[in-house]
């Protein structure tokens, strides 16, 4: 299995449909990849939140629409990282969404843990509230987003639900690198999942700068490919049978057990 993590900037001086296009031709350049993956909210910028009310779209909009055709056009899976949903109710979504060959929509997800550390999703986006696992030709195939990454909690409930392959569009920041090299690992590791981590690269609204160094990370720790910091394209050639083996030949997963009765809750004075 081929996998392509397609690294894109959102600058501010750049219109929507212009970096739609030039994105559209980024995934084109993709060609011969089972699975293309984009980052986090390229489409309007993580961090333009003043603009986020007029370029959020339903998820029957242009960006779906755009990435329905190009991942036909391509004959391969689209991760088409996330868009800013309007849901029917008007509320506004972080929402990753995976495309099929046919230009299918096989699964979408609402990114459950919005960002409030500097950064105004928390108080403009509302969270999802559910998981699922998507059963695709490249198997059983989930999403998180970006923040989603501290929360392992998450990572066990979709593996409870039968996932094999989790991909993570993001726009982390440059400044906490290390943590998203640790995370990306970590998850990968301790869920025996294969962890496919998109991010975003160049300077966005306020100044932030976004980290790239995509990576796509195996059951056992070892690191398939890793990205710089610029856009572009990063391939990795993935046995689409490593997890499976991975989980067979060392059974972490089989071997958990859960306490029969909760830990007491301590106060301050009795800890």
């Amino acid at each position: 299995m081929r996998v392509a993590l397609v690294q894109v900037a959102s600058p501010v001086t750049e219109a929507v449909q212009a970096r739609r296009d030039r994105v559209g031709q980024m995934v084109a350049d993709a060609a011969g990849a089972d699975l293309v993956v984009l980052p986090e909210l390229w489409g309007p910028g993580y961090f333009a939140f003043d603009a986020y009310a007029e370029r959020a779209e339903p998820l029957n909009g242009d960006t779906v629409a755009a990435g329905r055709e190009w991942a036909h056009r391509l004959n391969c899976h689209l991760h088409l990282g996330s868009v800013l949903e309007r849901s029917a109710d008007g509320r506004l979504h972080n929402t990753a969404v995976l495309i099929g060959p046919d230009g299918t929509v096989l699964h979408s997800y609402r990114k459950m843990h919005v960002f409030g550390y500097q950064s105004r999703e928390a108080e403009l986006l509302t969270p999802g509230d559910s998981i699922a696992v998507a059963d695709t030709a490249l198997g059983a195939v989930a999403a998180t987003t970006c923040y989603d990454l501290r929360f392992p909690e998450l990572y066990r409930a979709l593996v409870d639900a039968g996932a094999e392959t989790v991909v993570v569009p993001a726009a982390w920041p440059a400044a906490r690198l290390a943590h998203w090299r640790l995370f990306t690992s970590c998850r990968a590791v301790e869920e025996q999942v294969l962890l496919v981590a998109c991010n975003a690269v160049g300077e966005q609204n306020g100044g932030v700068v976004l980290g790239g160094h995509s990576r796509v990370v195996d059951p056992w720790g070892q690191v398939l490919a890793e990205a710089d910091d610029r856009e572009g394209i990063t391939v990795a050639d993935v046995d689409p049978g490593i997890v499976a083996a991975v989980r067979a030949d060392f059974p972490v997963l089989a071997d958990r057990r859960l306490p029969s009765t909760p830990a007491p809750v301590l106060t301050r004075n009795e800890v």
